[in-house]
């Protein structure tokens, strides 16, 4: 048994190498994905399959299920970060996996990017990902009132404005009440694109920022919320989520903060990963836990 935990620690060491060293240098997405993406075996992370979910925009995600599914499991709907210009799902299977090895069926969307798209059509694909993970959470083995929401950073955003301004949902037949709980990781809920001249081509012109801002949409009928962030986040600071938690909680609604000392931006995602760098998989497990939907009445 001591042999296996050391191999494992091996793994992680090596890794954990690796990865720090693509941090330092340029242009090292893929090989930092790479890594993530590796298993103990050295074998790449699959999805158990993949489906197209919009098919007019020929959008797909990726599904990853316990070995040994239940028929009440949570499901968990993740979007990636990228600024809203980078990104794919199967850089996130790391996430899937991890997910899925703790009992939950995790759904991995593609959504469009910019300079294909500005704001909102990101906002229009998230929405339909969730909504067909709800219509299909039962064939999955999920539990329909046991619908989460997670992002890491861009995708922390969008999983935000999606709870806190109705309208994306209720395009597609869904309220926010309709979702178990929104965990978010490092996001910017208090966008502020000036002085970032892709950000300002992305969400238009100022008077339309606030139309993008999760802040100042909440009014009491969000969906709880796991808001966690580094306090060594660099890229996006931790007092967005700190606001976003004051806001939430102002307006009565169950909102937990998670701030982890020295843990950067690119770090709390790796976390998923290799857990020994913060408790993002535990506290992500504690919030998921039993927590369901009330019944529609």
């Amino acid at each position: 048994m001591s042999h296996h935990r050391n191999a494992g620690a091996a793994v992680a060491t090596r890794g954990l190498a690796l990865l720090a060293l693509c941090l330092m240098m340029a242009g090292c997405s893929s090989a930092l994905f790479g890594v993530l993406n590796v298993t103990d075996g050295a074998e790449r992370v699959e999805p158990v399959r993949s489906v197209v979910y919009d098919s007019t925009h020929g959008l797909q995600l990726d599904i990853y299920r316990p070995q040994a599914p239940a028929d009440n499991a949570p499901l968990v709907v993740f979007f990636f970060g990228g600024s809203w210009q980078n990104g794919s799902r199967d850089r996130f299977a790391f996430v899937g996996k991890a997910l899925a090895e703790r009992g939950v069926v995790a759904v991995v969307p593609d959504y469009r990017l910019y300079p294909a798209v500005k704001f909102p059509a990101f906002m229009d694909d998230a929405a339909a990902a969730a909504a067909w993970a709800r219509a299909n959470a039962r064939e999955l083995g999920a539990d329909p009132q046991r619908i989460f929401l997670m992002g890491h950073s861009a995708g922390a955003h969008i999983v935000g404005l999606l709870a806190a301004d109705a309208q994306y949902l209720a395009a597609v037949g869904m309220r926010p009440a309709d979702l178990a709980g929104v965990i978010g990781l490092a996001g910017p809920y208090d966008l502020r694109p000036k002085g970032y001249p892709a950000l300002e081509d992305i969400f238009g012109a100022p008077q339309r920022w606030p139309l993008a801002r999760p802040l100042d949409f909440i009014d009491g009928s969000e969906p709880p919320f796991l808001l966690l962030h580094g306090t060594g986040d660099n890229t996006v600071w931790a007092k967005n989520s700190e606001l976003m938690a004051e806001r939430l909680q102002a307006a009565g609604v169950d909102a937990r903060l998670k701030l982890y000392p020295d843990i950067g931006h690119v770090r709390i995602l790796m976390a998923l990963r290799f857990p020994g760098l913060a408790p993002v998989l535990d506290d992500t497990m504690d919030f998921v836990g039993e927590r369901r939907i009330r019944p529609a009445r």
